[in-house]
């Protein structure tokens, strides 16, 4: 008789990344060319807003950034495997998340596969990190994001950080996108980290 080995298999890491329409898309992409890089399988969920908002923000097209994740998932698809928490993920990342979106994870109203699978998240205790593109913030947004908070997620603001005095953009991105992954454990390498004050060169 055969000896089954039911011993688990060491995987790839696992992480969703849905786009919703706020503006920020590139973070979205960004964080995908990073898990990319890094090896991690990525499961993407867009809105048709965030299509849109991708090609007015930047030169990629919704296919190009579709071709960067392992795996596809339609909005409207509830049946798809991240809708679940038997289906094995070490979590979710909403970048740029809508202020939309917060509301729809804040009250658990599940219409679409983003705030489903964010539910999931929460209520399997696994990490969400919510990339909240909005201000000035007003009394409803500040509660549920307190709120959510209080659920487990992580708002992540990606606030610029003027210390690494940025030549480009694209160096403001990079380092946010890195902070955005340092809370899944994962270190992209691609930004300067904090080492105290230095002195002038």
């Amino acid at each position: 008789m055969p000896i089954i080995d039911h011993a688990p298999q060491q995987t790839r890491r696992r992480i969703v990344v849905a786009m919703t329409g706020a503006t920020g898309a590139i973070l979205g992409i960004k964080a995908l060319i990073a898990l990319r890089r890094l090896n991690v399988e990525t499961h993407l969920v867009m809105s048709k807003w965030a299509e849109a908002t991708i090609k007015y923000e930047t030169d990629y097209h919704p296919s190009n950034v579709k071709a960067l994740a392992d795996h596809v998932h339609n909005i409207n698809d509830m049946a798809a495997p991240i809708s679940s928490g038997s289906f094995k993920a070490d979590g979710m990342i909403v970048v740029p998340c809508s202020m939309k979106t917060l509301a729809a994870i804040h009250s658990g109203f599940c219409d679409d596969l983003i705030s489903r699978t964010a539910d999931v998240m929460l209520k399997e205790r696994r990490k969400l990190v919510l990339v909240a593109r909005e201000t000035p913030l007003s009394d409803i947004h500040l509660r549920n994001m307190l709120e959510v908070s209080r659920a487990g997620a992580v708002i992540f603001p990606p606030v610029p950080a003027y210390y690494i005095r940025a030549a480009s953009v694209d160096d403001l991105v990079d380092q946010s996108v890195g902070r955005m992954l340092d809370l899944f454990d994962l270190d992209t390498g691609d930004f300067e980290r904090w080492e105290g004050w230095q002195a002038e060169k």
